[in-house]
């Protein structure tokens, strides 16, 4: 496996993998929300949001993104936004394909966006996920690389 900057010819690859990856998470968040709270933030279906938030972030011009490949074909990927005023840098988006989940490679990802973000002088090192099931293998991933959780209550209600 290896690490190398995006590239707009994988950019179908990159949702692909994305979709399968985020599946387990929108299953948990369905049945974590409030069902007119979760239809309120996906109308036509979360893969249609998140198929244009794939798309709108590797296509953002103040995001930098990398993509893990395994013989030459995406299996991962990572993009990484930088708040200079804070000297802070965010991982905003990560995934890995679930056929090579469970290898290390979202640790590799994170840890080269950590050293990354050292390089161009960031000093903090950020990351936000959700505390429901679904996203307990994020947790672990970025607790494992040695991430520290903040705690947040976020609360939502369907008006």
């Amino acid at each position: 496996m290896q690490i190398e900057p995006y590239d707009t010819h994988q950019l179908d690859a990159v949702i692909r993998l994305s979709l399968r990856a985020w599946t387990p998470v929108f299953d948990s968040l369905e049945n974590a929300l409030d069902a007119d709270v979760y239809q309120a933030f996906y109308p036509d279906g979360w893969r249609v949001s998140q198929q244009k938030a794939v798309e709108d972030v590797c296509n953002a011009e103040d995001t930098n993104v990398w993509v893990a490949i395994d013989a030459g074909s995406p299996i991962g990927f990572v993009a990484v936004k930088l708040h200079p005023e804070d000297s802070m840098g965010e991982i905003y988006m990560v995934a890995v394909d679930p056929d090579f989940q469970g290898r290390g490679i979202g640790s590799a990802l994170i840890k080269f966006t950590c050293d990354w973000m050292k390089d161009v002088g960031m000093s903090i090192a950020m990351v936000e996920t959700g505390g429901d099931l679904g996203h307990a293998p994020a947790r672990y991933t970025y607790e494992k690389v040695g991430f520290k959780l903040f705690p947040v209550a976020r609360y939502f209600k369907n008006l």
